[in-house]
């Protein structure tokens, strides 16, 4: 009785489950709510606006923060990577989508990390059927998408907030401003033009910024690696 052929979970599972399990639980008890990778706003059945995001850099917080302990809802939009295991998945298309997935369980979570890259603008007006080609200019009207981290600023409570800026050259003010703005505790700045990392590499090279001042800047690491220093400080946060 309780013989019988089953399935064997594949070596790199395998591994990451052994890892999961070695892992200290100093996150237990939390509820952490994660977005990831980019959404889709679509012009047709065909087309649609996007942006390069891979969804690695959200993926790996929520699983991180899982073999540390916590309880992970992952809402990701597109992406090719595998869903993590002992996190649960909420799969999303566009902006709107996303927003209303995560508003949706915002009540249960204690704390946001907001790794998604969001599309600012959806099209005014989405095709039914597929636009045939043609050889003239095309204009295309746009709407502003809802800023999802501003809402969850407003609502914020005792959760902890944590942001992510793409910045390009004189980001550091740029996302000072944003932290301040969006009422958030931590805000992750990326340099999306800096060669090797960010969107779709396996690397990240950011600075933290906390609502108390703190600039803490990281050398080049795994995006792993960032997403338990993001979790360090969410912890001091929320154990605060």
């Amino acid at each position: 009785e309780g013989e019988g052929w089953g399935r064997m979970l594949e070596p790199e599972e395998l591994l990451e489950r052994l890892q999961a399990f070695l892992t200290p639980k100093d996150l237990k008890g939390l509820k952490l709510l994660v977005s990831a990778g980019p959404t889709r706003e679509y012009l047709d059945p065909v087309r649609y606006l996007s942006n390069p995001s891979s969804g690695r850099m959200g993926y790996a917080v929520a699983e991180a923060a899982r073999d540390r302990g916590a309880e992970v809802v992952l809402v990701s939009g597109p992406t090719a990577l595998p869903a993590p295991w002992g996190v649960e998945v909420v799969r999303v298309e566009s902006a709107l989508e996303m927003r209303e997935a995560i508003l949706g369980r915002y009540s249960w979570a204690q704390a946001v990390v907001m790794a998604a890259a969001v599309a600012d603008y959806r099209p005014a007006e989405v095709s039914r059927e597929k636009e045939p080609k043609v050889a003239a200019e095309k204009v295309l009207r746009l709407l502003p998408n809802p800023d999802i981290l501003k809402e969850l600023g407003e609502n914020k409570g005792p959760r902890v907030l944590v942001g992510f800026a793409m910045e390009t050259g004189e980001g550091l003010a740029r996302a000072k401003e944003k932290l301040l703005r969006k009422n958030l505790d931590l805000i992750v700045l990326n340099w999306v033009n800096r060669e090797g990392v960010g969107f779709g590499s396996l690397e990240n090279e950011v600075v933290l910024l906390l609502r108390d001042g703190r600039v803490l800047e990281l050398p080049r690491m795994k995006k792993r690696q960032v997403a338990d220093r993001i979790l360090d400080l969410v912890k001091e946060f929320w154990k605060g």
